[in-house]
């Protein structure tokens, strides 16, 4: 079970970050979207951390 929840986590860290560096990628990136986006990233790899 806990190896599991850590694989999840991991996969959405993942997927925030691919996220992220698509949004980076645009013409015009939006600056709230890519805030909310490594905000989300941060508390993700925070709860990682502490399991």
């Amino acid at each position: 079970m806990h190896q599991a929840h850590v694989s999840a986590l991991q996969a959405k860290h993942a997927g925030l970050e691919a996220r992220i560096s698509e949004e980076s990628q645009r013409p015009m990136p939006d600056a709230a979207t890519l805030a909310r986006l490594k905000k989300e990233k941060l508390r993700v790899k925070e709860e990682i951390s502490g399991l």
